[in-house]
């Protein structure tokens, strides 16, 4: 067995649409998982998780989005840090930061670099997994749902 994934302790996987509206979704989601895990709302640990969702979901939406297939967020704690994992079906387009953005857009991944230890792009069967690991103090145990 992979020791990464011996080491999780808790996980949450979703699936959302490809809009606007399902990037939202996805942050507010990400936030109340997070605070079921033991990480208050309104922290700084779940603001920076919050901005990171945000980010890499409206880059699914935006640059990821194939008419007809949805995007997927997974959360993965291991101890006191999250992984923050978004899959698109849109192989093709990979993310690169772009200092200075190009007016309205270009500077998502700036924040995701500001805020994580390490971001990164793996391949999947179908598109593309964008990744980004934080550190989240005061984890508490997940509590049951």
């Amino acid at each position: 067995m992979n020791a990464e994934i011996a080491s999780v302790t808790a996980e949450f996987v979703q699936r959302f649409s490809s809009t606007r509206r399902g990037a939202r979704l996805a942050r507010v989601l990400a936030v109340q998982q997070l605070d079921a895990w033991g990480v208050p709302f309104g922290t700084a640990p779940s603001d920076a998780v919050a901005h990171v969702v945000a980010e890499l979901a409206a880059n699914a939406v935006t640059h990821g989005h194939v008419p007809g297939r949805d995007f997927e967020v997974r959360l993965l704690l291991r101890g006191g840090r999250v992984r923050v994992e978004v899959a698109d079906t849109r192989g093709e387009r990979w993310p690169r930061a772009r200092p200075g953005g190009d007016g309205e857009g270009g500077r998502g991944l700036l924040v995701v670099e500001a805020l994580a230890e390490a971001w990164g792009v793996t391949e999947r069967n179908v598109g593309k997994v964008v990744w980004a690991d934080l550190t989240v103090t005061a984890v508490s145990r997940p509590r049951p749902r």
